[in-house]
């Protein structure tokens, strides 16, 4: 496995370096703070994509904020996602009553990000917002927009700052395409 593992990195086009990325996530915190500053909000970190981008986010988002983690997946470390969204564990922070911002990696096509966010509203959270680093750019529609969004991608099978190939380099410090999806 470690020797594809080394070969898909070698392989791999750079899409966006370090410097985008975080250029990116400064902006999304701008947006988030313009949006979110004054409403102690819960932010929900999607495990285990959305931990770079949500440990990225936190220190450029100065005011009150509340943080917990969800872990509902299609992928479950392989390329390609399934029909069905396993839920691994919910927030044990009640979301009752609060404004939550929900951060995750990348909004592909959609649908653990909307299962989330109406999982959010089913247990009476006040609003529901919706971060990614990355939305890849897809012909089909999704059954969901994410309300801050830090780059705008290609359809590539992609790894780098949360996103993993097959559980592994999620911590390439860029985002990368995997050579067979270019």
């Amino acid at each position: 496995m470690l020797s594809e593992i080394e070969q898909v990195k070698h392989n791999a086009l750079l899409l966006h370096d370090q410097r985008e990325v975080e250029a990116a996530l400064d902006a999304m915190a701008a947006a988030i703070s313009s949006r979110l500053s004054a409403s102690n909000p819960l932010v929900l970190c999607v495990i285990n994509g959305g931990i770079i981008a949500t440990g990225k986010l936190l220190p450029r988002l100065d005011f009150p904020l509340t943080l917990d983690s969800i872990h509902a997946s299609r992928y479950r470390n392989n390329t390609q996602g399934g029909d069905e969204i396993h839920w691994l564990f919910t927030p044990t922070s009640p979301v009752a009553g609060r404004t939550v911002l929900v951060v995750d990696d990348i909004l592909d096509e959609g649908h653990t990000l909307a299962a989330i966010v109406a999982w959010c509203k089913q247990q009476g959270a006040a609003e529901v917002f919706s971060a990614v680093l990355l939305e890849k750019q897809l012909e089909q529609a999704k059954p969901i927009q994410a309300d801050f969004v830090g780059i705008s991608v290609a359809n590539h099978y992609l790894f780098g700052y949360g996103m993993d190939y097959k559980g592994y380099l999620r911590n390439a410090a860029g985002i990368y395409a995997c050579k067979d999806t270019i």
